[in-house]
């Protein structure tokens, strides 16, 4: 009697064969080798795949939709033109000041005076900061002094420096130069001291100079701090350009409120305002993009 054998069982024929009869089953053809990255996703049911929506759409979604609802709360009465404005009326007065050229004036007269409060604000502020947080003597001549004048309301000041300095510009240039440097102070000298010890004690092991370490170790480490200090004096600088520009000014954003106010003209105050939060927000931007260049190597957490 003769026994026929069976042929040799195959299990990776067989492990293949069940992969792909389960794969024809689900309707999908997978390569694990070849589909990785864009087309995995594309394998991913739609219903299951998170909605991609443009930044810049997400951003300016609020925005539009505070902007929408002022209007249609203007068109239905509950807004009424003496209190607020409509949108419509406030657009077609920025276009006729942007025309008759006292906008424009007024921007460039407003920007000289923010820009050269910031510019001696942050020559003031860092440099206080650098000498209070780099030596300890600094420390014990200059941080009692700044936090004792920190807590003096800068706006309190505005009569003295209207007797010292007079009318003309340098009090408003000092409101701003005085608003600025306390927030970049106490951002720089905290970035300074929060510095880690144990790099401090790792350049020293490589034979960092003391002013290798300031170079190399301290102020890239405070530069963060820095960049948070630069972006809240600049909302400072805005806020005491507009005390500065009410008090004894014949130009700028403020004069044109001043103006507005005695006529009772709303719709040029809104305007001014928007344009105040215009050239704030862009100033924003700009210190957020020097920030990004400057910081590319701390990474950070951008939501999820």
């Amino acid at each position: 009697m003769s026994i026929s054998h069976a042929p040799p069982h195959d299990s990776t024929t067989d492990i293949s064969g069940i992969s792909n009869s389960s794969t024809a089953r689900s309707g999908t053809a997978v390569d694990s080798g070849a589909a990785t990255g864009p087309e995995l996703e594309a394998l991913v049911p739609s219903s299951r795949r998170r909605a991609r929506v443009p930044r810049w759409l997400r951003r300016t979604s609020g925005p539009l939709a505070l902007l929408a609802l002022w209007q249609v709360l203007s068109a239905t009465g509950v807004l009424t033109s003496d209190v607020l404005a409509s949108p419509g009326t406030i657009a077609q007065v920025a276009g006729d000041l942007i025309r008759d050229g006292s906008l424009p004036n007024a921007m460039g007269v407003s920007l000289q005076r923010v820009a050269l409060g910031l510019l001696f604000g942050t020559v003031v502020g860092t440099g206080l900061a650098l000498v209070s947080g780099l030596f300890r003597i600094g420390e014990d001549l200059v941080d009692a002094s700044v936090q004792m004048l920190r807590t003096v309301p800068f706006v309190g000041l505005i009569p003295l420096f209207i007797i010292w300095f007079g009318i003309g510009e340098t009090p408003k240039i000092a409101i701003i130069t005085l608003g600025v440097s306390f927030p970049l102070y106490l951002n720089v000298y905290a970035g300074i001291r929060g510095v880690d010890a144990q790099l401090i004690e790792a350049g020293e092991s490589l034979g960092l100079s003391r002013w290798g370490l300031v170079r190399h170790v301290i102020l890239p480490g405070a530069l963060p701090g820095a960049m948070t200090g630069l972006r809240y004096s600049l909302g400072i600088s805005w806020l005491a350009l507009v005390f500065a520009e009410q008090v004894n000014a014949d130009a700028g954003i403020g004069f044109l409120m001043v103006q507005a106010r005695d006529f009772l003209r709303t719709d040029v105050i809104v305007v001014c305002l928007v344009v105040y939060a215009f050239l704030g927000l862009t100033a924003d931007f700009v210190v957020r993009t020097l920030e990004r260049l400057l910081l590319q190597w701390r990474p950070t957490f951008t939501g999820r």
